[in-house]
């Protein structure tokens, strides 16, 4: 209850921060729906020239496009790691969250906290209706709840494997980062696993599961029963990779030093 209290009482206080700089928000806003837009553009003008990619239509794509931009966007509200390296080792800024009571990796996730990228559901919300829409899907009561779950799934899964890799910085001296890289690896769980290689699929869905972010699940709601048995293994995977990771900060925490100046 302690760090509930703490999280809801850190949040109010960066809504009150954030709220003095409206117009800030809202650059930063338009600038990340841009990016989106993008993004979008691409999948039309690809489905400009074909009705069918690799058996799935432009609706389809435009749906688990859609719902990716969910668990993405709760992942870069709660879970920015990106600069980890930079400002916490090399400028030694680990030092002073090792001297509060609190974990180390709930003090990070409060510091680098982005509530405004929650906004990035918003899109993802409106391309799902309207592929949904244009495909006559039907969804139950229930369907709320499944939604809900195989967000947060989506959700760990990304914390999972971006807090792995900033534990790499407690175990390596350099000041380089393959945060980049790995971002850019991540679009591809915007798109069924199926129109990759056989090896870049089982990469997607067993080393680094991105395809549980977007595919899977959103198979769920488009009604493709082989892939139900995936879509309902995604809460389970984003709270395995979530342990593994924490368990690897911890182990990484155990071996810090410090910044020796």
């Amino acid at each position: 209850m302690f760090y509930v209290s703490f999280f809801f009482q850190y949040m109010a206080q960066y809504m009150k921060t954030k709220w003095q700089y409206r117009a800030d928000l809202l650059i930063e806003w338009l600038s990340d729906f841009m990016a989106q837009a993008v993004n979008l553009v691409f999948l039309l003008v690809v489905f400009g020239h074909t009705t069918l990619l690799h058996g799935w239509s432009r609706d389809e794509m435009l749906f688990i496009y859609g719902f990716f931009l969910v668990p993405y966007a709760v992942f870069g509200a709660f879970f920015n790691l990106w600069d980890f390296n930079e400002r916490y080792i090399v400028q030694g800024e680990m030092d002073r969250v090792l001297t509060r009571p609190v974990h180390s990796l709930f003090q990070i996730i409060l510091e680098r906290m982005e509530l405004e990228s929650l906004l990035g559901a918003v899109p993802g919300l409106i391309i799902m209706l309207y592929a949904g829409s244009r495909l006559s899907l039907s969804f139950h009561w229930y369907d709320v709840f499944v939604f809900i779950l195989l967000v947060i799934g989506g959700a760990l899964i990304y914390a999972g494997i971006f807090i792995s890799l900033a534990t790499i910085s407690f175990f390596a001296d350099a000041r380089t980062s393959i945060m980049p890289m790995m971002y850019n690896i991540s679009s591809y769980g915007r798109y069924p696993v199926d129109i990759y290689h056989r090896v870049i699929r089982y990469i997607l869905t067993w080393v680094l599961p991105f395809a549980f972010v977007g595919v899977y699940p959103a198979s769920y709601f488009l009604h493709k029963q082989e892939w139900y048995g995936y879509a309902f293994l995604t809460p389970v995977v984003g709270m395995l990779f979530f342990i593994i990771a924490v368990m690897l900060w911890n182990a990484g925490v155990r071996r810090y030093r410090g910044t020796g100046s």
